[in-house]
């Protein structure tokens, strides 16, 4: 199918006609006037986008749920537990609440605030970062917790409960998804990283037998089933159909920054002295090493979850003495001393922009004195470091041009840039977020828009419009 008229990023706008052809790029000739395949009308064509760490499943459902992130306190959260109970429907099912950020709040979330919201109802509210689950006395009783003090669940516990509430029917999940992909191919996505905590490779299979086709998918593995991907001979890279492929080895090895347990060199403000008053290292190294080991020897690359300091310092560690490269998912905050190791070692940083406009009062506040080291993009990429941008979706919305919005300011609305100094440029922001050039030969993933966005102001790529997304020369996306 023939794109006539068209204009590519980053050109002096010379009009041409791109041909893809069984997928893959087969021509790029100046427009010939043609009449044939769709007029683009002068619009710009730039590679399409992948966002590069994402739990899609979890993306999904919380399109069903709650949506509690604006809570600015404990009370505020039940509170709007509380208005949305008075108007659903009376069911025994557990009512489900996602995004609350109690790193600033002024009081605690506790068992009693959710009773008087929501009475005999179970009700699970999960955080915003995803390392964090608030239940009710119904709720803790339910999944196994009965007593608990606080029903604050974090880490390992939280992860535990919120795979069972997202335990719906396949079929039900599988449509959330397909809608759900379908908004991200209009975004101009062609492709995400899936980290979801499930046996990815049955998920998407199954998904991509029954139709789903709008995004390429590469899939992350989970300690719990690396021997399974080991005994079925999966190695990273392999392709298991045309839009499927085996991604990386997902280990990790600490918390997040809004639960105060992202493991670093400092004690947290306010916290010294306490039990994990570095945070928790989930991972310890003489855990780490051999099943990195494992998954490299048997071909599946690590990447490794790592926010805190010392976290990201032991990660590096582990690669250093396997001798291979790898990721690691958030580097949030590192070392002055281990930001040149990340090119040196071959480790590519995985990470969210959007957390660091999201983060930024919390960091400043638990991380007072180091927030210079954290989310420091400019310095990774100065040092020679590779950068792969990505949403961690449903922690930001699943839309890259935010992504890119958030790397290049360091900022959302009227605020002042948060470390300015650590900002990228556009061209360096859309080049971590994809995976192809528009060229001859190369595959044929491919955004439309109206304006180049290498020639977009800063400000103006936060919902960038989009016209059309193609997959391999075919669109998944057209709004032409």
């Amino acid at each position: 199918m023939l794109l006539r008229n068209a204009r590519i990023s980053g050109s002096d706008g010379e009009l041409v006609d791109i041909l893809p052809i069984n997928g893959t790029i087969a021509s790029i000739s100046p427009a010939s006037g043609s009449d044939r395949g769709v007029d683009l009308g002068g619009r710009w064509v730039s590679p399409g986008l992948w966002d590069n760490h994402v739990h899609f499943s979890q993306w999904a459902l919380i399109q069903q749920r709650l949506d509690i992130s604006t809570a600015a306190s404990a009370a505020d959260a039940a509170a709007m537990v509380a208005r949305a109970l008075e108007s659903a429907p009376p069911e025994p099912t557990p009512f489900i609440g996602f995004g609350f950020r109690d790193g600033l709040w002024a009081d605690e979330p506790t068992v009693v605030a959710l009773d008087e919201a929501a009475g005999a109802r179970p009700v699970v509210l999960v955080s915003g970062d995803l390392h964090a689950v608030w239940l009710n006395s119904a709720a803790l009783t339910l999944y196994g917790h009965a007593g608990h003090p606080t029903g604050l669940l974090r880490e390992d516990p939280a992860f535990e409960v919120t795979r069972q509430i997202g335990a719906v029917s396949d079929e039900l999940l599988d449509s959330w998804a397909d809608a759900a992909a379908r908004v991200a191919a209009s975004r101009g996505v062609v492709g995400i990283i899936d980290l979801e905590m499930r046996w990815n490779l049955e998920t998407w299979t199954r998904r991509m037998a029954s139709g789903a086709d709008s995004l390429r998918v590469e899939f992350g593995i989970y300690s719990e089933d690396l021997d399974r991907a080991i005994a079925e001979g999966l190695k990273t890279g392999d392709r298991v159909t045309e839009l499927l492929t085996v991604g990386r080895y997902k280990v990790l090895t600490d918390g997040s920054l809004n639960t105060r347990t992202a493991y670093c060199f400092d004690e947290y403000s306010g916290r010294e002295g306490e039990e994990h008053s570095h945070g928790m290292l989930t991972m310890p190294p003489e855990s780490l090493l051999p099943l990195m080991r494992k998954a490299v020897d048997a071909g599946i690359v690590p990447t490794v979850h790592a926010i805190g300091d010392h976290a990201n310092s032991l990660a590096l560690d582990a690669f250093a003495e396997l001798g291979v490269g790898g990721r690691i998912e958030h580097a949030q905050l590192l070392a002055e001393s281990d930001i040149a190791r990340f090119a040196e070692l071959g480790v590519e940083a995985s990470v969210q922009p959007d957390h660091a406009v999201d983060d930024r009062d919390i960091a400043d506040h638990h991380w007072a004195g180091s927030a210079d080291r954290a989310f420091a993009f400019r310095s990774l990429l100065d040092a020679g470091a590779t950068l792969a941008l990505g949403s961690d979706a449903p922690v930001s919305p699943l839309d890259p041009w935010n992504t890119i919005a958030a790397a290049v300011t360091r900022t959302r609305g009227s605020r002042e840039a948060w470390h300015p100094e650590q900002r990228i440029t556009v061209a360096e922001a859309l080049a971590a977020s994809t995976r192809t050039t528009v060229e001859v030969g190369q595959i044929a993933d491919l955004v439309v828009t109206e304006t180049d966005p290498l020639a977009a102001s800063p400000h103006e790529l936060r919902g960038f419009p989009v016209a059309a997304t193609l997959l391999g020369g075919r669109f998944t996306y057209n709004a032409l």
